[in-house]
């Protein structure tokens, strides 16, 4: 096997950017889900974060990344020309004020928000009044999964992503889908960083409990429960049944829906860069929570 395909989020929920290789840091891959949109904060309230699964049109704002500035670039797919541009590693001497935010079981995560401009531009794109925020190097957003005390020795901390660092997927378990469902899907509905082409079973990366991408070690920590956001396409925005009415027939545990691994880099692992193409080797076998190969 090989590691296909990268694909970093910078703002959580909006578009991703493939990229040939990615530095690992105890986060997660460095510039993945640094900046979230949330919830204006009102009344001492806490920032509550905004994802496609209640704003559909966020599947169609792009986002790519400008080596050559370090800048971020974001635009609306239905009008490229009105770009906002980010920096790609925030000044924290030029953010705003710290506003605590919620992701989920996260509760008062601190972050700083970025510019009253940044503000203006997201809520007039998704029709939503929101703001935008950027996790600094400083917070230390513990991961909430119980889980992950049977991972190795990692340090628990994770960016603005719903719980675990990395999300890994294989093309034959999208394979397996697309085999089984009246409708060809694409991997971008799974959102995944890191996809594992060449020859294993699918949703064989249940298994993975420990595993090499080039000299990379990463633990497998639990699959992956899907949501509706699986059911917005990328390409329209819009919503229909797929590919949870396919997945369910075949992938459901315990009233939740499986597709993908949820993993985090070993500690000895920080700093290292992997890349498109790398061999990955499985270390070491866990008991997956559904048949693999079917």
């Amino acid at each position: 096997m090989q590691l296909q395909s990268i694909t970093l989020y910078p703002i959580k929920s909006l578009g991703g950017v493939s990229v040939n290789e990615a530095h690992i840091d105890a986060k997660g891959l460095r510039y993945d889900r640094r900046y979230m949109l949330v919830t204006p904060a009102t009344g001492g309230h806490p920032g509550t974060f905004i994802t496609q699964r209640t704003q559909h049109s966020m599947a169609l704002i792009d986002v790519a990344i400008d080596v050559a500035t370090n800048e971020l670039r974001v635009w609306h797919r239905h009008a490229p020309d009105d770009v906002l541009t980010l920096p790609l590693v925030h000044d924290e001497a030029r953010l705003l004020g710290k506003l605590p935010v919620t992701i989920w079981a996260s509760e008062d995560v601190p972050s700083r928000l970025v510019s009253t401009e940044a503000d203006a531009w997201f809520s007039r794109v998704i029709g939503k009044d929101c703001q935008l925020v950027y996790m600094p190097d400083a917070t230390q957003r513990a991961v909430t999964s119980g889980r992950v005390k049977a991972a190795g020795d990692v340090d628990k901390v994770v960016s603005f992503a719903d719980g675990l660092p990395i999300l890994l997927a294989t093309q034959s378990s999208l394979d397996e889908l697309n085999r089984r469902a009246e409708q060809t899907l694409s991997m971008a509905r799974f959102r995944p960083n890191l996809v594992a082409g060449g020859l294993c079973w699918p949703h064989d990366e249940d298994t993975w409990g420990a595993f090499q991408i080039g000299d990379a070690v990463f633990y497998g920590v639990k699959p992956c429960i899907r949501c509706v956001l699986t059911t917005i396409d990328p390409a329209t925005g819009e919503r229909g049944a797929e590919p949870l009415k396919t997945l369910a027939t075949y992938r459901r545990h315990n009233n939740a829906i499986l597709f993908g691994e949820n993993v985090m880099p070993a500690r000895s692992s920080l700093g290292q860069t992997i890349r498109v193409g790398d061999a990955i080797a499985v270390q070491q076998r866990k008991t997956s929570w559904l048949p693999v190969g079917v």
